[in-house]
């Protein structure tokens, strides 16, 4: 991927702030950024309604999250590899484009099959937007504000990834799931025009190179902090997208208390990613070590006070707390790890989540088909464990890297 060249040309004082337009222009690919996760994460709390209304399980609804994952994580480095030297805003046009078409297609949806057709589209489109928007952050504005864009459009993924679930279920409670869809596909549209207008050409100055991809791979540290980062999305996505039918089936919440609780979800999560950016910097394998843990601990205690309306409802909460943290403590991690490769860092990072969330949920919805949704809760609490393993496997070199490396980065 290209290097950190800015679009406009700073003035020879580095410490000049960026213009206005330049921030207009991280607030749309920002925007964007909600927009693509919001799309990702949203059948997590529709699943039920979906199921019933097109005929599957909810086993088989978990596919609407499983089939972009596999999609994303090829198209992640993918995309990037064979993209070459075409001008970077011309790509981000397109998969804004696709992200739209994916919405549409779902929303009016006849079939299960038409389903994971926009389903397929969406993940051809993410891994690659969410790669190329944060390569293109501190292109957008000067040098020296590379680390606030930077920062500004990792804010939309995680909003997107605390708040996209309960606002879809919100939407459905409203009006019905397939407005959840164009209601999402309503925010592309303002995001695809905006990007229209405000994001300048960007021209990539370099490719990233398959070469890059291998050499980072090769890296014992950069492969085993890869395979931490699965475990724990895998762990809490597994068992995530299923949330709605165990709350709905075996908790016996009402729809309208699952829209509040998942509300309740992203909220908490929104607060914990805030305090958590000042933690991390401060102690990231620590921070880390605490966030997976509430994680198990949710994970395995929810079955088994699934009779106690309060109980769950204080688990979901704590759940929403872990979860809400562990994107920016991998991400940073990620970039400590791989100082040197950070576009096939990025690109790695994204593929192995998209791995993560895909299998995760494949797994997750074979054991609720075959088993039971408590099986499978207590199956991602086994995944959170190994995921601690692997972070407390790390030892002195963990500790170097959590408190030396937050000197070169320190999340917003």
């Amino acid at each position: 991927m290209e290097k950190n060249q800015p679009a406009v040309d700073p003035t020879p004082e580095s410490g000049d702030s960026s213009p206005l337009r330049a921030w207009l222009a991280v607030g749309s690919v920002t925007l964007g950024a909600f927009a693509f996760v919001t799309t990702e994460f949203l059948p997590v709390g529709l699943l039920p309604q979906v199921a019933r209304d097109l005929g599957v399980t909810p086993g088989t609804a978990g596919l609407m999250v499983t089939v972009p994952g596999v999609i994303a994580a090829i198209s992640a480095p993918g995309l990037m590899l064979g993209a070459g030297r075409i001008d970077r805003r011309h790509i981000l046009l397109i998969l804004s484009v696709l992200l739209l078409a994916s919405n549409l297609i779902s929303a009016f949806a006849p079939s299960f099959g038409v389903m994971l057709l926009g389903r397929a589209i969406l993940g051809a489109s993410l891994g690659g937007f969410w790669t190329l928007a944060l390569a293109a952050a501190g292109r957008l504005v000067r040098p020296n504000d590379a680390a606030r864009a930077t920062a500004m459009i990792l804010t939309g993924v995680t909003c997107a990834t605390v708040i996209g679930v309960p606002l879809g279920t919100f939407i459905s409670g409203l009006a019905s799931w397939r407005a959840s869809f164009m209601v999402t596909g309503g925010l592309v549209a303002v995001a695809l025009a905006a990007q229209a207008l405000l994001v300048p050409s960007l021209p990539s100055t370099a490719a990233l190179r398959f070469a890059d991809l291998v050499a980072l791979w090769r890296r014992a540290h950069a492969r085993r902090s890869l395979l931490m980062v699965a475990l724990i999305f895998g762990a809490h996505f597994s068992s995530y997208t299923y949330i709605a039918p165990f709350l709905l089936q075996n908790a016996s919440f009402s729809v309208s208390s699952i829209t509040w609780l998942l509300l309740g979800f992203g909220f908490v999560g929104f607060v914990s990613n805030a305090a958590f950016s000042a933690l991390v910097t401060r102690n990231l394998k620590a921070s880390l070590g605490t966030v997976v843990s509430l994680l198990m601990f949710a994970l395995l205690t929810m079955p088994l006070l699934r009779h106690s309306e309060s109980a769950v409802t204080v688990t979901v909460l704590l759940w929403g707390v872990a979860f809400g943290a562990i994107p920016l403590c991998l991400s940073v991690w990620v970039q400590l790890a791989t100082p040197d490769l950070p576009e096939a860092g990025s690109a790695l990072f994204v593929g192995i989540i998209q791995v993560a969330i895909a299998v995760g949920s494949l797994v997750g919805g074979t054991v609720v088909d075959r088993v039971g949704i408590p099986a499978d809760f207590w199956f991602g609490s086994a995944l959170a464990f190994l995921g601690l393993a692997a972070i407390a496997g790390f030892g002195a070199v963990g500790k170097t890297l959590a408190h030396t490396g937050t000197s070169q980065v320190r999340p917003e």
